[in-house]
């Protein structure tokens, strides 16, 4: 497992971290200010301001880490197997056929339960 090492270069880190923030910060203040104009343009400015933030957070030693577990994700999710569409209707189809079972015998049961208490009760 990769650690975050406490090396000069993460109080750099940090710096950067301060810089996204800043970025985030600013293109909420600016998409507010800005409220008046195009919608368009401003989508374009946030989406470049969103690139750049994910370039400078991507440099950094947690983004790298992030960056690296995404990566590793998308290669595990590769390799699974996803049923047919004939296998998922036959495991649905089943799934509903025993819940309607096991609903009908649950309510003989509750029947014959109340039965037998408003027997005893009279």
């Amino acid at each position: 497992m990769a650690t975050i090492d406490q090396t000069p270069s993460s109080s750099f880190n940090k710096l950067k971290w301060i810089f996204v923030a800043l970025i985030v910060i600013g293109s909420v203040v600016g998409n507010i200010y800005f409220g008046s104009d195009s919608l368009s343009i401003r989508a374009a400015v946030l989406i470049i301001v969103a690139i750049v933030g994910l370039l400078i957070a991507k440099s950094t030693a947690q983004g790298a880490l992030a960056w690296t577990f995404l990566k590793d994700a998308r290669t595990e999710l590769r390799k699974v197997v996803w049923p047919t569409r004939q296998e998922t209707i036959q495991t649905t189809a089943l799934v509903i056929g025993v819940v309607i079972i096991l609903s009908l015998i649950l309510w003989g049961v509750d029947s014959l339960f109340a039965l037998l208490i408003s027997g005893i009760i009279g």
